[in-house]
C-alpha cells in the first residue's frame, strides 16, 4: 500500500510556528472531522479528535504535535533587514542560503543572509556561525517592509515536499509526518478497544506545552506519543550511534531524555507488531524528548505510555527525510495498538 503523498505534502508545507499554528490547525480539522465522533479545540489551540471505543471505562490519548521549528521577528533596521529569534532548536549553519516566509499582513518571501565569505577575515571563516550572524533580506525598502511586517510576526521555512526514491523529503517532516500518521490511523480505526483521543498538539518544539495541557484535561489511562527520531545511518556513523535506520521499520521507543516508556507498553507494542508482521526497530534516544513525556505524567493519574517514532534523517533541517514504508508501518502499528488495548494484562508484574 502506498501512502497518500499529496496529503502529506499539504500537511508538511502548511506554516505553523510554535504558538502560531492556525493554518495547519485548519487543515487538520478539515481532515479529521469526517473521521471521528467529535472535534474540539482547547484554549491552548490543541485539536482534540474523539472516537468512541467498544468500552468507555478507559481511554487512550495519542499526541502528534502540529508546530514546526521557526522564528519570530524582533527588529527591522533602517535598511529594511529583519532580525529574528528562534522558536525551537536550530543548528545555525543550516540557516545559510535558505528561503523563509514572514507571515505579516501578507506572506512575504525572504532569504537568510550573512556576511559574504569574500570579506571575512581568516578567523571569521574558521568559526562556527551563530543565529545572531543572520538577518532576513526581503528585497524591499524599510518603508515597504514596515507596511507588511511587524515585530512579533512568525517566520517559517520555505521548502516543498518531494519524493526521492523510496523516501519523502521536506521541511517539517518533524513532526508533520506524525500529524499525517494520526489522521490516517483515525481513518482506518473503526471500533477501537477504548475511547481514543487523537490530539494534535501545539508548542511542542518549545517545551511540550500543548501536550501537557491536553493530558491534564483528558487524564488518559493509556498514552502514545508520535514523533520523529534520529536516523543516523549516515557516512561516518558508528553502529552504536545510529539510534535508528531508514527503511528498517517503525521504531518503538524505549526511552529518551524526558521519558522512560512503561515497560508494559513497550512489551505490548512489540507483541502487536509481531502479531501483525509489522517491521519495527527499538529506539533509545539519549537526548531530546517528545510529547510522550506530557502524556505520561501530566494527567491526574499518569498514564501507561509509550511512543511510535518515525526514523528521520537530517532532523531540524529543511531536507528532513523519511522512508514511505516506515511511515506506513507506523500507521499500521498505531491502529493495531488502539484496536487491541483490551487484550493485554496491564497489571504490574
Amino acid at each position: 500500500m502506498s501512502i497518500n503523498v499529496n496529503l502529506l505534502k499539504t500537511i508538511c508545507e502548511a506554516p505553523g510556528a510554535p504558538g502560531y499554528e492556525s493554518r495547519i490547525r485548519e487543515k487538520v480539522i478539515a481532515q479529521v472531522t469526517p473521521l471521528v465522533d467529535s472535534v474540539e479545540v482547547d484554549n491552548m489551540g490543541n485539536v482534540v479528535a474523539y472516537k468512541k471505543g467498544r468500552n468507555s471505562d478507559k481511554s487512550a490519548m495519542v499526541a502528534a504535535h502540529m508546530d514546526e521549528i521557526g522564528f519570530i521577528v524582533t527588529h527591522i533596521d533602517d535598511k529594511g533587514f529583519v532580525r529574528f529569534t528562534t522558536l525551537g532548536g536550530f543548528d545555525p549553519k543550516t540557516l545559510t542560503a535558505q528561503r523563509v516566509i514572514i507571515h505579516g499582513k501578507e506572506d512575504v518571501l525572504g532569504v537568510m543572509g550573512t556576511k559574504p565569505i569574500h570579506v571575512m577575515s581568516p578567523e571569521e571563516r574558521n568559526k562556527m556561525p551563530k543565529t545572531t550572524d543572520y538577518y532576513i533580506d526581503l528585497g524591499m525598502s524599510r518603508e515597504k517592509v514596515q507596511e507588511i511586517v511587524s515585530i512579533g510576526n512568525p517566520i517559517t521555512r520555505e521548502r516543498e515536499l518531494i519524493e526521492m526514491g523510496d523516501c519523502v523529503n521536506c521541511k517539517s517532516i518533524d513532526n508533520r509526518v506524525s500529524v499525517f500518521i494520526l489522521i490516517e490511523a483515525l481513518r482506518d480505526l473503526k471500533n477501537p478497544a477504548y475511547d481514543v483521543y487523537g490530539v494534535f498538539t501545539v508548542q511542542e518544539e518549545v517545551g511540550i506545552r500543548g501536550a501537557n495541557v491536553a493530558a491534564h484535561s483528558l487524564n488518559p489511562d493509556f498514552g502514545f506519543g508520535l514523533d520523529t527520531t534520529i536516523a543516523f545511518d549516515l557516512p561516518g556513523a558508528q553502529a552504536h550511534e545510529k539510534v535508528t535506520s531508514l527503511g528498517e521499520g517503525t521504531a518503538i521507543k524505549i526511552m529518551d531524555a524526558m521519558t522512560i516508556c512503561d515497560y508494559r507498553m513497550v512489551d505490548y507494542m512489540k507483541k502487536v507488531a509481531g502479531g501483525h508482521e509489522i517491521k519495527w526497530q527499538p529506539e533509545v534516544l539519549t537526548a531530546g524528548g517528545t510529547d510522550t513525556a506530557g502524556v505520561q505524567r501530566m494527567g491526574k493519574n499518569g498514564s501507561i505510555s509509550g511512543a511510535i517514532s518515525i526514523p528521520t534523517r537530517h532532523l531540524h533541517q529543511v531536507i528532513e527525510m523519511a522512508h514511505k514504508d516506515d511511515i506506513q508501518g507506523s500507521i499500521d502499528l498505531l491502529k493495531a495498538c488502539l484496536d487491541e488495548l483490551d487484550s493485554y494484562d496491564w497489571r504490574h508484574k
